[in-house]
């Protein structure tokens, strides 16, 4: 029976533990399929004798219909951000410690690949968030979030000051060490430390969560995913950034105004037909577990 993914892209952490090895077993087993392979070309060189084509990230995207990513959370939001609008299924193995959106493990990765392969699986869309720093009427920057985009301090032990207005609405004025605005996705990364709702997948909600607010009185909000966020840096704010997932910033000024939307794009994340999404939180956040 020909498998259901016929063109798969290999993306992983470049030289994490054990990433070489799982890689070296998914050339092995897709080889046996039939199916064509692509290697991203950040792991190019955990690969090299493989003969296998190399492409860029955006090249991957294009011609690819599968995506497997190798390694942690963190290796799969990196992704998720340069692959939100190619429209190409992410499938996650996971070789790092927590692992909310990489759920297959190493152990069972061929025995889960023969029934995804053959068309068995679950898929959802995950929302992703769009945001923009404009600065004097010009966009600086603009970049997307899997899980969230947060506004906070830098480098000094001092509160920064911000207002935030949600459709032209305003919401509040913030004297805090920042500011989580998360995806149902990031619901359960830093904005559930934060003091923020668990948010399910399929909700069209976006959490607002303040980080160590001066007034105690000002807590989390969820807003509808349709609205459009604009958050103002007072004047006398110093050292404040903007980051998406953590993993990309931008520095900010007073007076600059940091957008949030909803990305027009979703992920495709792929899932064992056993997943279920209660499960993973029992799981990954020990509940129910007996001291």
């Amino acid at each position: 029976m020909s498998p259901y993914f016929k063109h798969v892209g290999l993306i992983g952490k470049a030289n994490g533990e054990g990433v070489a090895q799982t890689l070296q077993t998914l050339v092995g087993y897709l080889s046996q399929l039939q199916v064509e392979i692509r290697l991203d070309a950040g792991i190019a060189g955990m690969l090299a004798d493989s003969g296998l084509a190399v492409l860029e990230r955006s090249e991957l995207a294009q011609t690819c219909d599968l995506a497997i990513v190798v390694g942690g959370d963190g290796t799969l939001l990196n992704t998720a951000r340069s692959l939100a609008e190619s429209n190409i299924a992410v499938l996650g193995v996971n070789l790092g410690r927590l692992g909310f959106l990489v759920d297959v493990s190493p152990d069972e990765m061929t025995h889960q690949l023969d029934r995804i392969m053959a068309g068995d699986f679950s898929e959802e869309d995950r929302a992703l968030l769009h945001a923009s720093v404009t600065r004097d009427g010009k966009v600086l920057s603009e970049s997307t979030a899997l899980n969230d985009v947060i506004v906070h301090k830098r480098d000094i032990a001092r509160m920064i000051e911000l207002d935030t207005w949600i459709d032209g609405h305003f919401l509040n004025t913030n004297r805090s060490d920042g500011l989580i605005i998360a995806t149902p996705t990031g619901s359960t990364a830093y904005a559930l430390s934060g003091g923020g709702p668990i948010v399910h997948p399929r909700l069209g909600a976006i959490t607002l969560v303040p980080i160590c607010p001066h007034t105690l009185s000002n807590r989390p909000v969820v807003i509808d995913d349709a609205s459009i966020i604009e958050i103002i840096l007072h004047e006398g704010t110093l050292e404040a950034t903007v980051s998406c997932d953590g993993q990309v910033s931008e520095p900010l000024q007073a007076g600059d105004h940091v957008t949030v939307r909803k990305h027009a794009h979703a992920l495709r994340l792929l899932h064992p037909t056993e997943h279920e999404y209660f499960t993973v939180l029992r799981r990954k956040l020990r509940w129910s577990e007996q001291p």
